[in-house]
């Protein structure tokens, strides 16, 4: 029976990350369980993507796959532009707004296929020596005083110390440690797509405020090609969803005031449910949740992914801090600490997003003039725009170095 130190469930970038960052400051002996085969990158983009911050790209950094992300294919936005559509109010952001972005690498987000990250961390974590990947799929979990065994339809039965749920919104994990949930449906779903754009996407994120549900426009690394996420009610994402491309281009066209040229779909259209869900405990028994298992709050400000990636990152210093100080994995102290940290994060994530749905509702009811008003207030006080700016790129966001061990404590 194979042993190791930590067995991490979910093979998606959460999880992998978590593996990396791991390893990265412990000589810990993890093993990945993941079913789900690699999505080959073809020429079209695929329709899954994140917009990942300044903080996650930091992190990405120091565990030496961003470049290899980046060859692969990515887009950097130096501008977003929001706006009312049935208002005059808009707010404009772009590094101009930092006084000390001048290098050329700045930028306030990058557009990056879920498939081409994936893909990246995969391969670096296929030639780690402290890395083991099983392509199973697990049958049963059980734990015990001191190890938690692990159980698969083929594969012989392993053992760890801990077991790290990074296996998504509807965990396997969490469902097997009846860890119970706190949810709320949305009551919209994400529409999906890629588009194109016959002005281009000018290096900016768009995103405009409708009666239905906001939609964004999210660049791509194809000049004229966008990511959009268009989120609204079951019934109107239904009906979205099976327009014919010519009235989908004229309604999306029309929604986005033409601000970027003609609008023509590209892709398939899929349509998801938006749930927010927040775990009552991150940590329970030698088991650990992290990333959407753990969370998942409305794509609005799209800092899903990065808040997942802070998880990862805290928990391999919360373990690198354990290992080093010569305590249990499961030290109830040190986990104790990483669970209320990542719980306080997440939920002052969703009650941000909760205020701006909110915001979005009392909306619907303000005079045009006011809501244009509050808009214009925002986009011409400085300091208030470099707040959100910096909260957006993930600057405040609380990551460690990766090559320095810190107590959290």
């Amino acid at each position: 029976m194979q042993s190791f130190d930590i067995v991490i469930v979910g093979g998606g970038m959460v999880g992998l990350t978590a593996a990396l960052a791991i390893c990265k400051q412990t000589p810990l002996k993890i093993a990945i369980i993941d079913s789900q085969p690699l999505n080959p990158i073809g020429a079209a983009p695929h329709l899954r993507v994140s917009a990942i911050n300044d903080a996650s790209k930091q992190l990405f950094t120091n565990l030496g796959v961003w470049a290899d992300i980046t060859n692969i294919r990515a887009q950097a936005y130096t501008n977003m532009h929001v706006w009312d559509k049935d208002g005059f109010g808009h707010v404009d952001f772009d590094l101009t707004d930092l006084p000390n972005s001048a290098s050329n690498d700045d930028c306030l987000g990058t557009i990056i296929e879920n498939d081409v990250i994936r893909n990246a961390l995969y391969q670096t974590a296929q030639i780690h020596d402290n890395i083991t990947l099983i392509k199973q799929t697990l049958t049963s979990i059980g734990v015990g005083e001191s190890e938690v065994f692990l159980s698969f339809t083929e594969h012989t039965p392993i053992i760890a110390k801990l077991v790290i749920g990074a296996d998504g919104a509807n965990s396997w994990v969490r469902k097997q440690l009846d860890m119970a949930m706190t949810f709320r449906d949305y009551d919209h779903h994400a529409v999906v797509a890629s588009v194109e754009c016959s002005q281009g996407h000018q290096n900016t994120a768009w995103q405009v405020f409708l009666n239905a549900g906001p939609l964004a426009f999210l660049p791509l690394y194809q000049k004229n090609t966008c990511s959009i996420v268009w989120s609204l009610p079951p019934e109107e994402a239904m009906r979205v969803k099976t327009l014919s491309a010519a009235e989908f281009n004229k309604e999306i066209t029309a929604a986005s005031d033409g601000k970027l040229g003609q609008v023509s779909l590209q892709s398939e259209r899929v349509s998801f449910p938006l749930t927010m869900r927040i775990a009552r405990e991150f940590v329970k028994d030698r088991v650990i949740l992290i990333g959407d298992a753990a969370h998942t709050i409305h794509p609005l400000a799209g800092q899903g992914v990065n808040l997942g990636l802070v998880d990862a990152s805290a928990l391999a210093q919360t373990l690198a801090a354990t290992v080093f100080a010569g305590k249990e994995l499961n030290d109830s102290k040190l986990l104790g600490h990483f669970s209320r940290w990542r719980k306080s994060d997440a939920t002052d994530m969703i009650a941000a997003m909760e205020s701006i749905k909110q915001g979005f509702s009392l909306q619907q009811v303000l005079p045009k003039f006011v809501r244009g008003m509050g808009m214009s207030l925002i986009n011409n006080i400085s300091p208030l725009k470099q707040i959100l700016i910096k909260q957006a790129m993930g600057q405040t966001a609380d990551l460690p170095e990766l090559s320095k061990v810190k107590d959290p404590l």
